[in-house]
């Protein structure tokens, strides 16, 4: 069978996904449907908002499925009308079994991570929050239980000392659009062979997880290193931003400078000449806060800030 023979539903939400849509549309995928979010009302003005992968199947004429429950009988049978070879899922909902075991070819998903490190949902934020020097991406058929699924390909590549969690996404996204396009030819050629999860964790492996995101994952601990907080804020950059206290109002940290130098001040220190630098102490230096956003104002670098905000230190 041709990679342009398979029939493909493109199951996906956000601007990360419209990187594989695209580069599958590029290659000449035959895309019979594409499901995603339903609109719903966003911003001051509750204005009725599209998905991103929405707007972009819109402009190139794409089918579209919005569901409200996936479990909902009309949407599973107009799912199964379009008689897919192939279901390909890149930053959608969990679906029920029904839903990913009804093609042939079974679903495939595309995950920000080398499995199985870093199963869950939030598998970029985690792998630079834990100053990993390499990250990834796998493709995977999607099974019962979540990112255990059969391996097919990955690829690897850096993580840069200074990267956000917002660049290294950006590098995932076309990095992963190129190995899903490539997964399709190798399904399509009978060349790729699942590789069971299970045979790569060693008893010696130790397992990073990547849960959900909460406000208290945000918080800055002063009494940490300056690399386990700066990894801290990188892998909370640009969303949803690293958090700790300035003169009682909650202060959201995007971008920072390690010195780590010995000092006899107690954790949570803060320190500036009110113009250029603002800094916290911490276990082993100090932490220059460079891209910051105070409760109520607008995010704006240090300096920006310092100019119309006066410390009560």
């Amino acid at each position: 069978m041709q990679f342009t023979d398979i029939r493909i539903v493109f199951m996906g939400t956000p601007d990360f996904a419209v990187a594989s849509l695209d580069a599958l549309v590029k290659a000449g995928c035959n895309i019979v449907g594409v499901v995603t979010a339903p609109d719903k009302p966003a911003g001051r003005g509750m204005k009725i908002t599209e998905s991103a992968v929405k707007k972009y199947a819109v402009e190139k004429g794409l089918r579209i499925l919005q569901p409200e429950k996936l479990k909902n009988p009309v949407f599973i049978d107009e799912l199964r009308s379009l008689k897919a070879d192939l279901q390909i899922v890149v930053a959608f909902r969990m679906l029920p079994e029904i839903i990913w075991n009804m093609p042939p070819m079974g679903t495939v998903n595309l995950h920000g991570s080398l499995l199985p490190q870093y199963r869950g949902a939030a598998p970029i934020h985690w792998a630079v929050i834990n100053g990993e020097k390499e990250t990834g991406v796998t493709t995977f058929q999607l099974k019962h239980e979540i990112d255990t699924g059969g391996i097919l390909l990955q690829k690897s590549f850096p993580i840069g000392d200074e990267e956000t969690t917002g660049e290294v996404h950006d590098k995932m996204k076309e990095i992963g659009a190129a190995v899903l396009v490539e997964t399709v030819k190798g399904l399509a050629e009978k060349t790729l062979k699942e590789v069971d999860q299970s045979t790569i964790i060693k008893t010696d492996l130790v397992l990073h997880h990547a849960p959900k995101i909460f406000t208290e994952t945000c918080q800055i601990h002063w009494e940490e290193t300056v690399d386990k907080i700066d990894n801290l804020i990188r892998g909370l950059s640009p969303f949803p931003g690293a958090l700790t206290v300035l003169d009682g109002k909650i202060l959201k940290v995007f971008k920072s400078k390690k010195e780590p130098i010995q000092h006899h001040y107690p954790a949570g220190e803060v320190f500036t000449d009110g113009k250029t630098f603002l800094k916290f102490s911490c276990a082993n230096g100090y932490i220059h806060i460079q891209d910051l956003q105070l409760e109520g104002k607008k995010r704006m670098l240090t300096e920006d800030f310092l100019r119309g905000y006066r410390i009560g230190i």
